[in-house]
């Protein structure tokens, strides 16, 4: 089989957070209660979430992403030369027709962008040592990526870079050196979560891109180069994973189109073994793009909506799954939901038991596809 990962059913990485986390982090917040409290309310919660994921079936696993308030901002800012200025608003759109006003912090380069001390290295050792036999912890990290394109040139400034090939090179080095202090700890699948290569995508973000300076074709090339490169000393048994994320903020979205602008520069010069890709609905395009997909590689359909409580129905998945095949061999993908259902701490519109049925149905639906033994199918 061609694919590294441990199911073919297979997750974002967040999940709804538990009422006594978000409330523990807001006592956190007010110096109610002392960092140590907050971590050990977080470590009971992720324990039972580890208990949950591998009752519904999932062999990737992952802390839900609970110690988090943005799935971005909390590790990129314990990068030296990394500070948060503002926010980015933009009308984040649903399914309700109604706009929702967000502003997306946006990270901006003060100093030499490096990598002082190890990030997720304690969090990855606590999922590690809960997750049992037979199952794989996940960890999931913001692309590198989202420290240029938001801001772009003007949020970096020219006398502390001022040539943009210093900048990548140093961006890419501090997270070689993240991906090794995991490596080392024994962690073997990482994932990126990218929101700008799926921006490149939309005919208006591309537009708006240009506006910054940015040319969209020669910045997915550079890009790709990127993200690979922050990969590079990563071991040959890692499972090296990209998601791509047009915007999941309380079930809106701030980006659409197909994969078509991105798809053959990205399946073929990022070194990635899974790209997780959003299919759950028409904001997404069709399937064509996965024609430039290589031997080798996966794509993890996003078919179930994370956004939505409203349950897909099996044989509407299987029918997408058969068109996918039309463009890209069947042991050349897997499913997943489309996204993580809680990308920020606020969550998706969605209920825990809802959020239960749709991983369920992903496990079902790939035993149902790929076989009963799915998870040793696709070592």
């Amino acid at each position: 089989m061609t694919t590294k990962l441990p199911l073919r059913a297979d997750h974002v990485g967040s999940f709804l957070r538990p009422r006594e986390v978000i409330e523990a982090r807001q006592h956190r917040a007010a110096n109610n209660i002392s960092y140590d409290e907050l971590r050990a309310i977080e470590d009971e919660a992720i324990a039972e979430l580890v208990a949950w994921q591998e009752g519904l079936g999932l062999k990737a696993i992952t802390d839900g992403e609970f110690r988090r308030y943005f799935f971005h901002t909390d590790f990129l800012l314990q990068l030296s030369g990394v500070e948060e200025r503002g926010g980015l608003k933009k009308a984040f759109k649903n399914d309700s027709g109604k706009d929702v006003s967000f502003a997306p912090p946006v990270m901006v380069v003060t100093g030499k962008v490096a990598h002082e001390k190890p990030i997720q290295l304690a969090d990855y050792k606590f999922l590690a040592g809960k997750v049992g036999d037979g199952a794989m912890p996940k960890v999931a990290i913001p692309s590198p990526t989202m420290l240029h394109f938001r801001a772009g040139r003007d949020g970096i400034p020219a006398d502390v870079y001022p040539e943009m090939d210093e900048f990548f090179e140093d961006v890419a080095t501090a997270y070689r050196a993240e991906v090794d202090s995991l490596a080392e700890a024994g962690c073997r699948y990482i994932q990126f979560d990218d929101t700008n290569l799926a921006y490149l995508c939309d005919d208006a973000h591309r537009a708006d891109a240009a506006k910054r300076g940015l040319d969209p074709d020669a910045t997915t090339k550079q890009y790709a180069k990127l993200i690979s490169d922050s990969f590079a000393s990563a071991p040959a048994d890692m499972v090296k994973a990209m998601h791509l994320c047009r915007g999941n903020f309380r079930s809106s979205w701030a980006a659409e189109g197909g994969y078509d602008p991105v798809a053959e520069i990205m399946f073929n010069e990022c070194d990635i073994d899974a790209f997780f890709l959003e299919y759950d609905d028409a904001r997404s395009g069709d399937f064509s793009p996965l024609r430039f997909l290589p031997k080798g590689k996966t794509v993890v359909l996003g078919l179930v909506s994370t956004k939505l409580g409203d349950m897909e129905s099996k044989d509407d998945i299987k029918r997408r799954i058969e068109e996918a095949t039309k463009y890209a061999d069947i042991d050349q993908l897997a499913l997943s939901p489309q996204c993580g259902f809680a990308s920020t701490v606020h969550g998706n519109d969605i209920t825990t038991a809802q959020q239960a049925e749709k991983i369920r149905l992903c496990v079902e639906v790939a035993e149902e596809v790929w076989g009963s033994g799915s998870a040793a199918a696709a070592a």
